[in-house]
């Protein structure tokens, strides 16, 4: 666990940044920081896990560079330990009030420091498992709508700035009540474990995202995809799931299970979220629905 986490080590004093890279630096990866603007720059390009932070530094002491930290909504969650000279009670409380996770006193103990250390990266670890499984759909272990609504934003901006195309597609499984009804919840819930596991596997780029949007709903996204690819990625999903031959001779539109679905592609001009690209989507996938199941319909 510990080689996964980075350090940022803050101090102006270059012999107390080599005592502490000595200390850690076959348990963790170190970053250095001299001052405390190379340090807010450093968390900017990569936030690391844990700060370790000293307080007396010329132009920009650790109390303002903790305050810039927390005032930041990409850097407010990482942890901070003061290292520091200033040992008083009030300079420990001063260094908790403003967020710090812990403050050690120089000069310090190795064997503590350690410790101290290691305890904290827990808690991070620990918290990010449970981010992660936040973002989990426990049914067919791929992004649930939370995480899909962070993804969707996210590849919303960046294909903003780079003026490039987002494809967007909605999937939904053909008579799925149906087949719940007829070969009980248990069997439906598989089935929707294999329609995932379809769709994922119909996706080939890091940055094609599935997701379950809820019941028997899943949410594609695909960055920089212009509208006629998209329908291929689409026809891909369609023919993958299709070609399960999943019986189900109940269905009026094949002997084995279908999915129906609507796609969009939109090339973002604001930051802000359109809500009309998903609404094209579902509009199209209603219509795939309505128009007799087992398509794709792209919007134009």
């Amino acid at each position: 666990m510990n080689a996964e986490f980075t350090i940022l080590i803050v101090d102006d004093e270059k012999q107390n940044r080599t005592l502490l890279t000595e200390l850690l630096q076959d348990s963790y990866n170190i970053v250095l920081a001299k001052n405390g603007t190379q340090a807010l720059e450093k968390t900017q390009s990569r936030a690391p896990d844990l700060i370790l932070l000293d307080v007396l530094m010329p132009e920009m002491d650790g109390h303002a560079v903790i305050r810039a930290l927390k005032a930041n909504d990409n850097t407010r969650h990482i942890p901070v330990i003061f290292i520091s000279a200033l040992n008083s009670a009030g300079d420990e409380e001063l260094g908790l009030e403003l967020g710090a996770v812990d403050y050690i006193a120089k000069p310090f103990h190795p064997p503590i420091v350690r410790v101290r250390i290691r305890n904290h990266l827990q808690a991070v670890h620990q918290r990010l498992l449970l981010e992660q499984l936040a973002m989990i759909d426990s049914l067919t272990e791929i992004p649930n709508r939370r995480r899909f609504a962070e993804v969707y934003e996210r590849e919303w901006r960046r294909c903003m700035r780079n003026n490039t195309p987002l494809s967007l597609i909605v999937v939904d499984v053909d008579h799925f009540k149906l087949y719940n009804d007829t070969y009980g919840h248990a069997a439906g819930d598989l089935l929707l474990k294999r329609v995932a596991a379809a769709i994922q596997g119909s996706l080939k780029r890091p940055a094609d995202f599935v997701a379950r949007y809820g019941g028997e709903e899943f949410v594609v996204i695909l960055p920089e995809i212009e509208a006629e690819n998209g329908k291929q990625i689409a026809e891909k999903i369609r023919f993958e799931v299709e070609a399960q031959k999943i019986p189900f001779p109940d269905s009026a539109v094949a002997a084995w299970l279908t999915v129906s679905l609507g796609g969009a592609t939109h090339t973002p001009v604001h930051a802000e979220l359109d809500a009309a690209l998903f609404v094209q989507a579902d509009h199209c996938l209603y219509a795939a629905k309505h128009g007799g199941r087992n398509q794709v319909i792209w919007a134009t």
